[in-house]
């Protein structure tokens, strides 16, 4: 088995929140109980779900993004110079075998310059780190590109950046700057989730971003540009991962399409260390596009759904791993699920015990395959 991140057997970070941690925010919201008995119960549910990734034998582990309500917003709103657009939100889309559901979550507004005021998420990590004891703690947090795919120049004040160069570089600036920091605090694995890449892939989701007056064809260029100047002063020691997703909201997705569009820069000029790539169906794509990868690099397949609760075959796992060997090195493969379980407080629609045995498989596949 691998012995530095990204593993063998991984996984995306968020997971189903507890009962009692649901509750508990329900209970805080509605004023019955304080944010220090809050913050008891997220702790005691951390604990709790580190303990069970380590008795899997995942080497590593997150907190499940319990203390969020979502995977990147409550990231984006900590940015200094930007804060929730008042009464005005972004409507999106999602579908599932069943139909359409929408998804309508705060829009933004870049007010200010963009900076970090301090270490977002911080306090978060330093108790993951603090709680692990065989599995190496992971944090994960929004691209840059998130901060610009939903709103766009829309979301931009031009007085503020009458140069929009200058909104990428404060934007980079800050992250490089998160990033430096959370190495300060001992993390060793960080992860850049990304859905704006992905999306990108669907022609749809590009005649969007065109329809509003972008360059639609070539933004995935400047999404990596962007990326690797925030992690051009990456320190020594810690490892970056991306993983991209084509939706991943109660159990529904937004987008669709292989990474045919994105792959050949993407592989070849985004400056992180592994691609977890959702796999986990036919809107994914063919492994094609892998052979663009080039050496040293790592792709995590998520073969494994988070949408359903069905357990896959582990004889479907491996043949689909060989096939992906077509394309790149086998050495350079993982396995993971497609998505989190809990990209959003809701939660996907499967089980804990189902989504638990699919972390299981998981493990069980990884070693009979790589050992």
């Amino acid at each position: 088995m691998r012995t530095s991140p990204p593993f063998r057997a991984d996984h995306v970070g968020s997971l189903l929140r507890p009962q009692r941690l649901l509750q508990a925010r329900e209970d805080h919201a509605a004023g019955k109980i304080t944010s220090d008995r809050l913050r008891e119960v997220e702790d005691e549910a951390i604990r709790e779900v580190v303990r069970r990734q380590e008795e899997l034998g995942l080497q590593s582990a997150t907190d499940g993004e319990f203390r969020r309500a979502a995977w990147h917003m409550d990231f984006i709103y900590r940015l200094g110079g930007i804060d929730p657009a008042r009464d005005e939100r972004i409507k999106v889309r999602f579908v599932n075998e069943k139909g359409e559901i929408e998804f309508a979550p705060a829009a933004l507004r870049v007010h200010d310059r963009i900076r970090l005021e301090q270490p977002i998420f911080a306090d978060h990590f330093a108790f993951l780190r603090d709680t692990v004891t065989t599995a190496t703690p992971k944090l994960t947090i929004p691209s840059p590109s998130m901060v610009h795919y939903r709103g766009g120049p829309a979301s931009i004040d031009p007085a503020v950046y009458p140069d929009v160069e200058e909104f990428w570089a404060d934007l980079s600036a800050a992250y490089a700057e998160q990033v430096r920091r959370i190495a300060e605090l001992g993390c060793t694995y960080l992860q850049f989730d990304d859905t704006s890449l992905a999306y990108l892939n669907d022609p749809a989701q590009r005649a969007e971003i065109a329809a509003r007056g972008e360059d639609a064809e070539h933004l995935h260029l400047r999404y990596i540009k962007q990326i690797n100047a925030a992690l051009a002063g990456k320190p020594e020691g810690l490892t970056v991962t991306t993983h991209m997703c084509r939706g991943n909201f109660r159990s529904s997705w937004a987008a669709s399409g292989g990474y045919d569009f994105v792959a050949e820069a993407l592989f070849n000029e985004l400056a992180v260390d592994g691609f977890f790539l959702e796999y986990d169906d036919e809107r994914s794509g063919g492994f094609e596009p892998l052979r663009f990868v080039p050496p040293g690099k790592t792709v995590v397949l998520g073969l494994v759904t988070t949408k359903r609760g069905r357990l896959e075959s582990k004889d479907t796992l491996k043949r689909r791993i060989e096939e992906a060997a077509k394309f790149v090195d086998g050495d350079q493969l993982c396995l993971s699920p497609q998505c989190g379980f809990s990209s959003t407080v809701e939660g996907n629609l499967l089980t804990h015990d189902e989504q638990f045995a699919k972390l299981a498989l998981i493990v069980e596949t990884a070693r009979e395959v790589w050992g």
